[in-house]
């Protein structure tokens, strides 16, 4: 079954698979009902997805690009999030339907890259996963792997990733076991720069630091992938508003632990989105007034005043949107 939503196609998905693949981390294998073939996806794609809870959420494809038949996800429960996370691994079992859009990729591997160098932070290993997948198969493209964990136990996918080693593969696996003087020193890994393409994912601190420690490489070079985890988790000052639509005249609450897209999307309003994080700009929509608190990375400073990021932003009182 297919339906639009904010101008894209959606599709009702089978869960083939449902079951742990680390401490806290579940993996979900999704087919068509029918088992026929799926809308391709790219290394690097995600799938926005819709929770048992309804709410939306983006999660990476991490296997194989060629594959046809199945898009495989790998779920962290995140317990001090916006439950989304929470509500997929409690609720969907085998056999449940779930609906999901066509595959989107932000994080594009380029494929006229010479070489490649992998940074993984925790369940960052997922869309990682589906580029040296990729690889693997298509290319004798040689890469380095950097996967940043807190433990054994909590890394998905580890007896794979330690078997994708092999000539011009180098997989390095460091679990650093909470204590941060405990952290994996990857400067020298990017102290001299080469004509390898970066791609990083995972927690903000870890992106921050290959940031700062890639400064000196081209920028065409450096790929960061962030769902904005980090951004979108409730904060303990944060409180409900009001945002009003100019176009309808309609007004709705947003409460703490929701977003204005997902308010609209609940009361039928169609909205365009992809990262749903914060940091691509698609949900752009134009502020007619009100105190906002940005919290996107997108927006230059002077654009502040009259746009707004609806996937993440939140309203001091009263908004009001051009929408």
């Amino acid at each position: 079954m297919e339906e639009e939503l904010g101008g894209r196609v959606r599709h009702t998905l089978r869960v083939a698979r449902a079951e742990p693949v680390a401490d806290g981390i579940h993996l979900f294998e999704l087919r068509a009902p029918d088992g026929g073939p799926l809308p391709a996806f790219t290394p690097g794609a995600h799938l926005n997805v819709r929770v048992p809870n309804g709410h939306f959420r983006n999660y990476s494809i991490c296997n194989d690009a060629n594959e046809r038949d199945r898009y495989v996800i790998a779920v962290k429960r995140e317990s001090g999030g916006r439950g989304g996370s929470i509500s997929l691994i409690d609720k969907m079992r085998p056999g449940d339907l779930i609906d999901a859009g066509e595959p989107d990729n932000l994080f594009e591997l380029d494929l006229t890259a010479p070489s490649y160098l992998f940074v993984a932070g925790g369940i960052g290993i997922t869309p990682i996963l589906s580029m040296i997948r990729f690889l693997i198969a298509t290319t004798d493209k040689p890469f380095e792997l950097y996967y940043l964990t807190r433990s054994a136990e909590g890394t998905a996918f580890l007896a794979e990733a330690r078997a994708m080693a092999g000539p011009g593969r180098t997989i390095t696996i460091h679990h650093d076991n909470g204590d941060p003087a405990n952290a994996f020193d990857l400067w020298p890994a990017f102290e001299e720069p080469s004509k390898a393409h970066i791609y990083c994912c995972g927690p903000r601190p870890l992106m921050d630091a290959v940031r700062d420690m890639t400064g000196h490489w081209p920028m065409h070079a450096v790929h960061f992938e962030d769902f904005g985890s980090d951004l979108v988790r409730p904060r303990a000052d944060d409180e409900p508003f009001t945002v009003e639509l100019a176009q309808s005249g309609r007004s709705f609450e947003v409460p703490v632990g929701s977003t204005i897209l997902e308010i609209l999307r609940e009361h039928g309003v169609d909205a365009p989105s992809s990262c749903e994080s914060g940091t691509c700009g698609t949900c752009r929509t134009a502020l007619v007034g009100g105190d906002v608190d940005h919290r996107d990375l997108v927006l230059e400073d002077h654009e502040r005043g009259s746009a707004i990021m609806i996937c993440i932003s939140r309203g001091r009182g009263t908004i009001e949107i051009d929408r």
